[in-house]
């Protein structure tokens, strides 16, 4: 296995960790998210399915770039929405009808996943801290960290060759 394909799978795996993690606060520890807490996990699940599809195989230069652009462009999405849920979503009593609301209502997941993509609280009651900290930091960190791993082997793919 190549060093990018070693790279990917390694993405791929602490995006699940994530979802695990978020998942296990949720059933075990019993606190509930929000839309925005869902649609990250929705994004952390693209960016593992990306990163697992992109470690497979025969490592090509042009699948494996696109897979790190792909997964950079849905980290920065990542740390888009964690900041937004931070720094917006937090403040709001209701996340009705925002743009993680509908989005995970509209795909059907919300329903047709609820243990994964169930809505359950406001964001103002999804503020949940670990070791201080809200979770929405704890994910926006993991997202720049993904974005910056990306982008640095992108960087190193496209400089072995300029075309």
């Amino acid at each position: 296995m190549q060093p990018d394909q070693r790279a990917q799978l390694y993405i791929a795996s602490i995006s699940l960790l994530a979802v695990l993690i978020a998942l296990v606060s949720q059933h075990v520890y019993d606190m509930q998210p929000c839309a925005w807490c869902v649609a990250q996990r929705m994004l952390y699940l693209l960016i593992a399915a990306v990163g697992f599809l992109g470690s497979l195989g025969q490592a090509q230069r042009t699948k494996l770039a696109l897979c790190f652009a792909l997964i950079l462009s849905v980290a920065l999405a990542g740390i888009t929405a964690a900041i937004y849920q931070a720094q917006v979503a937090s403040q709001s009593f209701s996340c009705a009808q925002s743009l993680a609301d509908q989005w995970m209502t509209k795909t059907g997941l919300e329903s047709a996943v609820p243990w994964l993509f169930g809505i359950y609280a406001s964001c103002m009651d999804a503020r949940i801290t670990l070791l201080g900290i809200e979770y929405a930091y704890w994910s926006l960190t993991l997202f720049a960290l993904i974005a910056l791993a990306s982008a640095y082997r992108l960087s190193c793919l496209l400089r072995r060759n300029p075309y």
